[in-house]
């Protein structure tokens, strides 16, 4: 009976304690993306110089479609806004179908938001992450 406890104690072990879901994400780094680079992520970048990013996405975009966004949180008028910085709109290639990898330039200090939406769900973000430019 010990044994019967025991076995069924580890097979509940084992289905609850699954892989999780995967989720999406997005790194920033100062330099070109490569295998040796890929850990040197941060979200503290410089003003006027090249933000390298990659999106990661565990589920495939059907329409191959996503639009990026940045958005800056502003706080000149003493109330937080978002001003929307920088938008994209890009194809996904056949190689790129679960990531994407570019750069942008910013040219004002501050907080920013990145958001990627897919067409295929336009009013839910797949990912989004936070930044800062100093």
């Amino acid at each position: 009976m010990k044994i019967f406890k025991i076995l069924v104690l580890f097979l509940v072990v084992l289905f609850f304690s699954g892989c999780a879901n995967k989720k999406a994400g997005i790194l920033f780094n100062k330099h070109p993306l490569t295998e040796q680079t890929i850990y040197d992520y941060t979200d503290i970048l410089d003003v006027g110089k090249r933000i390298y990013y990659v999106i990661v996405m565990p589920k495939k975009v059907e329409s191959r479609y996503i639009d990026i966004q940045v958005i800056k949180k502003d706080n000149d008028y003493g109330k937080y806004g978002y001003n929307l910085i920088w938008t994209r709109t890009v194809r996904l290639k056949d190689e790129e179908v679960n990531y994407f990898t570019d750069y942008f330039v910013l040219n004002q200090k501050g907080y920013y938001i990145m958001k990627v939406y897919s067409k295929d769900n336009p009013h839910n973000a797949l990912v989004f992450a936070e930044f800062y430019v100093q």
